[in-house]
């Protein structure tokens, strides 16, 4: 896979942060199975396993912006370093954590270690992507956190027999400590370093730093697809499964499968998202993605039975999990502040997940599994809308003919 990978992506530092991604999705994927088990086993109640998800989004809002000063003064290479090794030491503390000040902390600590990891990762992959192929380069990206995301999660299981909960954790640790040497002595120190391609300099700014709304305002469309994906994860991976076991009759076993449909529709479809965003325009793209993937989420409503519901789960995980990658390579193609613009974009990725849960438990308590499924599907509606509105922000749209470029071929 390395070697294929090689032969279309020409700058080894790319296929080095894909490498790193997929070590640090795999300690993620371990932790992440067991957190809730290992929780109940210690008697936190489902309400504060729940409200720990803040905590890690307030880690990234907090540390979200504050990432770009620290990626320009150190390089993304330390930033990332520094991270990898924070979060494995927040891994290996948190089994003896003695009360829930203290795992909020930790949880609030992973959030902002995170972040400093998506951002250090996000801004070299886009310096060093060839203009042509970004969004191919940033579904690589994705899946790599999937597959690892997969790895972790399945490893937790096979082993859960012989592997206590708490145990997991370490090795988790263990795992990302592993990933933070490979970058410390395989990743270039100037991996971060633009890219140049002079013919394209006509596109970006002239090199003077653009006020934050500026910038804002460049990266528009991409913070809103972030910001909606994040709401909708997170507010969708809490209460899918309580709807789908209460309202549906889909025994809680089953529930599980779920996740499991979701990113394998992502795994089947990023890639090839990612290859018609780069010819034809990635916001066209996201729009079209956007539309299915609305009308899947409001389908979830009247659909009934785990096949129907998992094939709609499926087409979802495909077009809504894989707008976010072709929204990271369309910011890469508007602006050259790379560590800037990924700190706001992953902030606005915090502020989704922050709000998603309140907002939609509420509506569900409220009103029901239905009208919260609707509401998520309504925001989905008001970004195709959005995007719709500011279609010429995506570079593509000045394009005379469809592609002027050769893509990389299929394997």
């Amino acid at each position: 896979m390395l070697k294929a990978l090689h032969a279309k992506i020409d700058d080894p530092n790319v296929i080095r942060v894909y490498v790193a991604t997929l070590g640090l999705g795999t300690a993620y994927g371990m932790a992440i199975s067991v957190i809730s088990v290992f929780l109940n086993e210690r008697g936190y109640s489902e309400t504060n396993i729940g409200s720990l998800a803040a905590w890690f989004a307030a880690g990234i809002m907090a540390m979200a912006i504050a990432s770009d000063s620290l990626v320009k003064r150190f390089s993304a290479k330390a930033v990332l370093v520094a991270a990898l090794f924070t979060y494995a030491t927040t891994v290996l503390l948190f089994p003896f954590a003695p009360n829930y000040a203290a795992i909020s902390a930790l949880r609030f600590v992973d959030g902002a270690a995170s972040v400093c990891v998506w951002v250090a990762s996000e801004t070299i992959l886009l310096a060093r992507a060839q203009r042509a192929i970004k969004a191919f380069i940033t579904s690589i990206y994705a899946m790599s956190i999937a597959v690892g995301y997969g790895a972790g999660s399945g490893l937790a299981y096979l082993a859960a027999d012989v592997l206590p909960s708490a145990r997991t954790f370490l090795v988790a640790s263990a795992i990302t400590v592993v990933t933070a040497l490979f970058v410390l002595f395989k990743l270039d120190r100037s991996s971060d370093v633009h890219r140049e391609e002079p013919e394209h300099e006509s596109a970006m700014e002239d090199g003077t730093k653009l006020p934050l709304m500026g910038l804002i305002g460049r990266i528009k469309a991409s913070c809103f697809a972030t910001f909606a994906y994040g709401y909708f994860q997170s507010s969708v991976v809490l209460f899918l499964p309580l709807f789908m076991a209460s309202e549906k009759g889909i025994p809680k076993a089953q529930t599980r499968l779920i996740t499991f449909f979701f990113a394998g529709g992502m795994l089947l479809a990023t890639n090839v998202a990612g290859r018609l965003g780069d010819r034809y325009g990635h916001l066209l793209m996201m729009r079209r993605l956007a539309i299915v993937g609305a009308t899947m989420v409001a389908s979830f409503v009247w659909l009934n039975g785990l096949p129907m519901m998992a094939l709609a789960v499926f087409v979802a995980g495909a077009s809504l999990a894989s707008i976010s990658p072709l929204s990271l390579a369309l910011q890469g193609l508007v602006t050259r502040e790379y560590s800037r613009a990924t700190s706001v974009y992953n902030a606005f990725y915090a502020a989704g997940m922050l709000l998603g849960p309140p907002i939609s438990s509420y509506i569900y308590q409220q009103r029901g599994g239905g009208p919260m499924l609707y509401h998520l599907a309504a925001l989905w509606a008001a970004f195709i809308v959005f995007a719709q509105v500011f279609r010429r922000d995506d570079p593509a749209v000045g394009r005379t003919s469809a592609v002027p470029v050769t893509l990389p071929a299929a394997d």
